[in-house]
């Protein structure tokens, strides 16, 4: 006896199916928003991330103002290692103490920091783009304090300190505007 033949298998064309296409994309959670409203075209671009998600919409001026800083600290650092008598006179305009030690370990810490600030430079990452940020907004509101309360101290005012702190309330608030303006969500299209 011979055996029936089984019919024959149909295919499925689910590209021309719409409901099918839904159905499967809805199963791979591919079509749908995330948390951050962003739309995957894709698996991979889930899996792999959405390059774009990460990207900063960089407000006008950050990056020349990353580059002055860290110009700025590489040569006070430079300056503070080289030449720490110099760079105490200039500020408080007086003899400096005896040891160049404090000067010279401020010039050290400096120098570190303006690596930071270097390496920041290039990079487009927003988290590493506000924590350098912050960094430098700290930075200046220490020195800010810590040379008023020597000016108090020594009872003088000396016109370098005082431009001094007058840059330094500057520079604060340059950081913290692109601190927030980084830190800022962008505006859906």
């Amino acid at each position: 006896m011979a055996a029936k033949q089984p019919p024959p298998l149909m295919k499925k064309h689910s590209q021309t199916d719409l409901v099918s296409r839904l159905k499967t994309r809805k199963i791979l959670g591919v079509g749908g928003e995330d948390d951050d409203g962003e739309v995957h075209r894709s698996k991979i671009s889930q899996v792999l991330g959405n390059e774009i998600k990460f990207a900063v919409r960089e407000p006008l001026g950050l990056r020349v103002w990353q580059l002055v800083s860290a110009v700025m600290f590489s040569g006070v650092a430079i300056m503070a290692l080289a030449f720490p008598d110099q760079l105490y006179d200039a500020i408080f305009e007086e003899e400096p103490a005896s040891s160049k030690t404090p000067i010279r370990l401020y010039g050290g810490a400096l120098l570190s920091i303006s690596l930071i600030m270097w390496n920041a430079l290039y990079t487009a990452e927003k988290v590493i783009i506000r924590w350098t940020l912050l960094t430098e907004a700290c930075y200046f509101a220490v020195q800010f304090l810590v040379t008023s309360v020597s000016l108090v101290e020594s009872s003088r005012i000396a016109t370098g300190a005082m431009l001094l702190l007058v840059s330094r309330v500057l520079f604060i608030l340059i950081s913290i505007y692109y601190y927030y303006q980084v830190g800022r969500r962008p505006k859906k299209v």
